[in-house]
């Protein structure tokens, strides 16, 4: 994934080792009993429908798995735009690899490009207005440096890895410290000199206490664009700085209307959980 060097393929050989696992259990016993162990076979990737590629490396990683001495040839790389009937990959080797990995190998791409094409759609639908699209930690189990990455491909930008990167307090912590002001003023207190300070209000009451405080960065929940256009005129007048962040009930029809509310970062739960997977299929012929 050479145009994204943040991925290497450490991060992903063990997943792409316990998926072989979950999936070829004992053996392959159909591949075994029908194909010859010496039989050599050429795999081509195909894609169904205009999609944004994201996963390639992991995917040719599991047929290297199976065969070392597999060449992959890649004409089109992680981040480029496939219409229906292009080939983005060819692979030679032996058949039985090819047919044994071909399920997980596609369950992968599917699943990441998937990803990487949702996220393109909302990225060009508030394109002109400064917003950036970001993810969440909303994501599949094990699977979650896979689908930050295809996120990033699709050209949006990644919120967490995990909950030590950055502190963002929510709901729930400012219950427990007893206010907005109280959690701030605890979280500064603690956090490390390199982490950024984010909290999220609900309220325009919430919003006043936040601002008091001063955090690097404040995320606007659940408010319609009207409300959280009054909400980023007044964090604006108070603290120029202030990154702002809108969350919430966000879709593909009305991620325009909320970027144009003056927000830094819109933050979509659905880029990773409920992206569709992309349509492409392995053509393996002798």
């Amino acid at each position: 994934m050479a145009q994204f060097p943040d991925l290497s393929s450490s991060s992903f050989r063990a997943l792409v080792e316990q998926s072989l696992n979950e999936d070829v259990g004992k053996g392959d016993v159909t591949t075994q009993a029908v194909v010859g162990e010496e039989q050599q076979a050429t795999g081509r990737l195909i894609s169904k429908d205009d999609i944004v590629l994201a996963g390639l490396d992991a995917a040719v990683e599991v047929f290297r798995l199976l065969d070392r001495q597999l060449v992959a040839n890649i004409e089109k790389p992680d981040g480029s735009t496939l219409v229906s009937g292009d080939q983005p990959a060819v692979l030679r080797g032996k058949a039985r690899g090819l047919l044994t990995g071909e399920r997980v190998a596609l369950n992968l791409l599917q699943r990441l490009s998937g990803i990487a094409t949702l996220t393109r759609k909302f990225v060009d639908a508030v394109k002109g207005t400064g917003a950036e699209i970001l993810d969440t930690r909303k994501t599949t189990p094990g699977l979650r440096a896979l689908e930050k990455y295809a996120v990033k491909v699709g050209g949006g930008r990644n919120h967490r890895l995990n909950l030590s990167e950055a502190i963002l307090i929510k709901e729930n912590h400012i219950r427990m410290a007893g206010g907005v002001r109280q959690a701030i003023a605890s979280a500064r207190q603690a956090r490390a000199h390199d982490q950024i300070l984010e909290v999220e209000v609900t309220s325009i009451d919430e919003l006043r206490a936040a601002l008091e405080e001063s955090p690097d960065a404040i995320l606007l929940d659940n408010m319609a664009p009207t409300p959280l256009r009054r909400a980023v005129e007044l964090a604006r007048a108070r603290h120029s700085k202030i990154l702002l962040e809108a969350s919430g009930g966000i879709t593909l029809l009305n991620v325009r209307q909320y970027a144009e509310t003056g927000v830094d970062w819109i933050s979509v739960g659905a880029l990773t959980h409920s992206a569709p997977a992309a349509d492409l299929s392995l053509e393996i012929e002798p």
